[in-house]
């Protein structure tokens, strides 16, 4: 991830280590969503839970998807808590950032003993 975003990764990746630490590994998805929604809250960090997003192909509407956050209008943060990040984890946050037009993301998977930070950048078409 570009340098000129660590204003807003660092303090970012500081609450989710701060909710793991408090937490640990064990809990869902959404026990972690909820928890890093007080953090942001609390270090005044702008935020968006749940955003829906429309899917389009070919112009069209093919469905809808919703967001886990969207930190700061710029970034993208898809929660997991899995056993391991896969290839397919990497590809979806690449998909969600291609259909809300913005080109960082992170992937913060709670399930390990230290919270696993993983940043993701959008492929720009050929």
């Amino acid at each position: 991830m570009s340098l000129e975003l660590e204003e807003v990764t660092a303090p970012l990746i500081g609450a989710a280590i701060d909710v793991h630490r408090a937490l640990g590994p064990g809990f869902l998805e959404s026990v972690y969503e909820e928890a890093l929604a007080i953090e942001l809250r609390l270090r005044e960090i702008v935020f968006e839970r749940q955003r829906p997003v429309t899917v389009l192909y070919r112009g069209q509407i093919v469905g809808q998807h919703r967001l886990d956050l969207i930190v700061e209008g710029r970034i993208i943060v898809e929660l997991k808590a899995v056993k391991e990040l896969t290839d397919s984890h990497f590809a979806v946050v690449r998909s969600y950032l291609r259909a809300v037009g913005l080109a960082h993301g992170l992937l913060l998977n709670f399930a390990k003993a230290t919270l696993q930070v993983k940043r993701v950048i959008a492929r720009s078409e050929p």
